[in-house]
This record gives structure tokens, C-alpha cells and sequence, in this order.
């Protein structure tokens, strides 16, 4: 979605107005009374969650538009960080109500969660460092070390490239960790979404470039998961979720994040 000036200025204004005003007193229904939700996010994915400052808060894309999304929708959020090893298991045991942390969407996972509407786009990428050469697609990253996040989309398509028990897929809790790996030589790439792997190449000040094969990666989406049987939690939040496009201030938010429309 292209935004003009003026209409990037105006949906800029929205998405602090209703980031600002989101657990506040509104007109029509005191917020104290709005249910509250309890979300686990696994905040160690920049740009959608992660830990920031000397309080540890919680913030990121994810954060930000279920924020928009409970605004609209009349509800509140409390986000609590929660690893992703285990994080669907929380979600099982009711110990969360909301699963937000950059989740895609695929059967398996549906068969044991309800999903929103889908908010994001994504598609796994490879990160490799500048000078290390043959590795130009996919099938290359065959007989190197290579980094993932357990769990992941990343871990299961790098099973189905080496085979499942492959000691050259070296799995992390968390992706800071496989960065850091990658960062110290310990692997020969990574693997993950396009999104969070975007950011750290963009932060490494030209030590690691991005590859791209859609030939081999599908396009994948977010969504956010709610326990089965929660109908009517899922359709508060595709409610909000289609509010939040509908007024621009998804596009807002998405321009924040990603510096471009969607």
C-alpha cells in the first residue's frame, strides 16, 4: 500500500493516538472493565517482540498492533515472555490467552490452535557474511553448518534439505543466539523470516548480505493464535485487526517497522 505525504502524516497521528490511548479511560466503556488478556510472546524477535530498556518491557511490530487491535476491539492486553520451546504449551494449559510472536500459519499448527485473520507476509531468508561465497540458494546450504531457531519454519525446512538428526543444523533457543553464532563464525549462514533476518543484516554495517530463493521457500503468514474453542476471542481480534486496516493505521505501523507500505 503506497501512502501519499499528507496521508502518511495523518496515519502516523492515529497510530500514536491509539498506541497512547490503549488501556485509557474511552467515551463509551470505562477500560477497567474491558477483559484483560494475558499474551505470550517470545520477545527475543526483533522487530516483532523483544526485551528493550532498563524495565525489560515488551514492545515490537507484534506488540504494537495487538495494542491496536484491543484498542479497537475493546479489550486489554498483558504481555508476559514466554520461551518458544513452550510457549503453545501455555497457550494449551490456559496460562495464556493470546499467542503473538511472529507465528506462521500452517496446518499442523491449526490442527491444535485457532488462528486470526493472517496480519503479516513473510518467507524465509538465508544470511550469510559478505566474502563467503557458494551460497546462492537453498540446495547450497547442503553439508554447511548452518543456524536456526528451534521449532521454526527455518528448523523444519533445513530437516527436510539434511534429514532431521543432520549435526549440521545447529539449533538455538532464541534467534539473538543464532545471530550471535553467525556473528562469531561458528555457523556458515542462517536461516529465518524475512522480516526479523532483514533487521540484523541491516544492523551489521555491511558484514552479512541476505539470499533469497522463492523457488525453494513458500510464502508463509502470521497469525495470531488463540486456545480452540475461543471463537469469540478470534473474531475480537479480526475485528480489530480489520479496523486497524481499514483506518490506516496498520500501514502506519507497518511503515514504522519495515519502512514500507503493505
Amino acid at each position: 500500500m503506497n501512502l501519499t505525504r499528507g496521508r502518511r502524516i495523518a496515519v502516523f497521528v492515529l497510530l500514536s493516538v491509539l498506541l497512547a490511548g490503549c488501556g485509557q479511560r474511552g467515551d463509551t466503556q470505562d477500560a477497567a472493565a474491558q477483559p484483560e488478556y494475558v499474551v505470550g510472546s517470545d520477545a527475543s524477535y526483533p522487530p516483532f517482540e523483544s526485551m528493550v530498556g532498563a524495565n525489560q518491557a515488551i514492545e515490537g511490530f507484534d506488540v504494537d498492533l495487538l495494542r491496536i487491535v484491543a484498542a479497537h476491539a475493546g479489550f486489554r492486553v498483558r504481555f508476559v515472555n514466554t520461551p518458544w520451546e513452550g510457549i503453545f504449551d501455555e497457550l494449551r494449559q490456559g496460562r495464556r490467552d493470546i499467542l503473538a510472536s511472529a507465528i506462521s500459519i500452517n496446518a499442523e499448527r491449526a490442527r491444535n490452535v485457532d488462528f486470526s485473520d493472517p496480519y503479516f507476509d513473510a518467507r524465509q531468508v538465508i544470511a550469510v557474511p559478505h566474502g563467503a561465497g557458494g551460497i546462492g540458494s537453498f540446495a547450497d546450504l547442503a553439508g554447511e553448518r548452518v543456524a536456526v531457531q528451534v521449532g521454526t519454519s527455518a528448523d523444519v525446512d533445513l530437516q527436510q534439505l539434511v534429514g532431521k538428526t543432520s549435526q549440521n543444523i545447529v539449533r538455538f533457543q532464541t534467534m539473538t543466539e543464532a545471530f550471535d553464532a553467525l556473528k562469531a563464525g561458528k555457523v556458515k549462514a542462517l536461516v529465518g523470516d524475512n522480516g526479523v533476518v532483514a533487521g540484523f543484516v541491516r544492523h551489521s554495517k555491511g558484514m552479512f548480505f541476505t539470499v533469497e530463493d522463492t523457488a525453494s521457500f513458500a510464502p508463509e503468514h502470521y497469525g495470531f493464535a488463540v486456545k480452540k474453542g475461543r471463537a469469540g476471542l478470534r473474531e475480537k481480534i479480526n475485528a480489530g485487526l480489520a479496523a486497524a486496516r481499514a483506518d490506516g493505521s496498520y500501514a502506519a505501523l507497518y511503515q514504522k517497522y519495515f519502512g514500507t507500505g503493505q
